[in-house]
């Protein structure tokens, strides 16, 4: 039988401890809708703020102590990990894009699309590039221009081919092994990548499936006047490597590691780069992942120095205090990381804000980390794909010149997954990863 005994707390609670995370939703959230910018106050300098209030308000004792707790949560080896992770994706992504391969998988997809078949197929190729690269935004922007020509010549709703690829964008975010999001959810909760996959894709998988018909109906009647150009197989090749030997449980550094080899190579071969350009695309690409690291190691730290004081110990025992059974501990999990999301703007700060929590209250509940890594992603995922203010709807807004607002009405998957996901932790699906495993 399950103990229902009150957690057993490694600092004394302490609701003060959670000042930092109070001053970076006040200098992030508020400064931005009072700009009416969501993007307007860098996120590294809200967390620059909340870490120096982190540090002047702990109980560490000397400057130099209290310094040297945070700079322990920082560098803690979780979060390093994180950072090579990001810096191997970065050089692989952009290293990719430069050989051609988005473009070639682009034409792959189209060319074996029936002509009534276009939104569905273009959310197919969204999910399948997204997957493969791991990147919601390079989805986007390597698709959105595709779709918005499509919608111009079939006289489709521009908004509805932009929700096409950010649902299909959003796919790969929530399921590609080199997600952000995938590698915070699983180093946060303490699994493997591909046992968290089996969870995830069980429960995104009938999503995608049902948002594909949506599409197909939407689409009937539509003729295909897109040509796509001749398929360049050689540069289809490194993604659908990259995912096979993923899925088959290949560490994650040595994925992209054999990525971006594999991309440098096919690039070397046809031409797209030489050696030099080879360089700078891996450059510019460890280069574009900066700000993404830099917050990293300042959530660290400032998560370290709440946790030291007794802030994440309150907040465990007042998000448990009402929970009787674990699918209520699920559903708190679900909770904590979608309100972090709705203020963060950023699916993976908000994972590296809630994994951690989300961890302590998995283990008094008996949760599976599996299943708990599953959930934090999905509704992370979910939350960032239908924000108007989010990264994606923005870039996607931009590229296509239509208001954010047109396009949510047509994000079917991030909604369906949403729903899917609450069904999912009510009715205890799939069964065979509701309980964690013995030891």
């Amino acid at each position: 039988m399950m103990d229902q005994k009150t957690p057993t707390l490694n600092h004394t609670p302490n609701a003060w401890a959670l000042l930092p995370l109070a001053v970076f939703l006040l200098s992030y959230l508020v400064v931005s809708i009072l700009a009416g910018d969501f993007y307007k106050m860098p996120i590294t300098v809200a967390f620059v703020v909340s870490s120096i209030v982190a540090i002047a308000i702990s109980k560490g004792g000397k400057l130099n102590n209290r310094i040297e707790q945070f700079c322990r949560g920082a560098a803690n080896s979780n979060i390093m990990l994180m950072v090579l992770i990001f810096i191997l994706a970065g050089a692989f992504a952009q290293t990719a894009k430069a050989m051609g391969a988005v473009d070639a998988t682009v034409n792959l997809a189209m060319s074996v699309l029936p002509g009534n078949l276009l939104a569905a197929g273009i959310f197919i190729a969204a999910c399948f590039i997204s997957i493969s690269v791991g990147t919601s935004v390079g989805t986007i922007v390597a698709l959105a221009p595709v779709a918005i020509g499509i919608a111009d010549k079939t006289g489709m709703p521009g908004a509805l081919m932009l929700g096409v690829v950010v649902s299909g964008a959003m796919f790969g975010d929530n399921l590609s092994f080199i997600s952000d999001t995938t590698i915070v959810a699983t180093r946060t909760q303490g699994c493997k990548m591909a046992d968290k996959f089996k969870v995830n894709i069980r429960i995104a998988m009938p999503v995608a499936i049902i948002t594909g018909i949506i599409y197909i109906l939407i689409g009937s009647g539509m003729d295909n006047t897109y040509t796509p150009l001749p398929i360049e197989w050689a540069k289809v090749m490194p993604y659908l490597i990259v995912l096979i030997i993923a899925v088959c449980g290949v560490h994650v550094m040595l994925v992209l590691f054999i990525g971006i080899i594999l991309s440098g190579m096919v690039g070397l071969f046809t031409g797209n780069f030489d050696v030099w350009g080879w360089n700078a695309a891996m450059g510019s690409g460890i280069t574009n992942m900066g700000e993404l690291i830099i917050v990293t190691l300042l959530a660290g730290g400032m998560l370290e120095m709440i946790r030291y004081n007794g802030g994440i110990d309150w907040i465990i025992l007042k998000l448990t205090s009402h929970i009787r059974s674990s699918k209520g501990a699920e559903a708190s999990i679900a909770g904590l990381v979608s309100f972090a999301n709705l203020c963060t703007a950023n699916n993976t700060i908000a994972l590296i804000m809630a994994g951690p929590i989300a961890k302590d209250i998995a283990d008094k509940f008996n949760v599976d980390p599996r299943r708990s890594a599953s959930i934090l992603d999905i509704f992370s995922c979910f939350v960032q794909g239908i924000i108007p203010y989010g990264a994606q709807l923005l870039m996607a807004s931009g590229l296509g010149g239509i208001s954010p607002i047109e396009i949510m009405q047509y994000l079917y998957y991030p909604y369906l997954l949403g729903a899917g996901a609450l069904l999912a932790i009510l009715f205890g699906y799939p069964g065979k990863f509701t309980n964690k495993k013995e030891a």
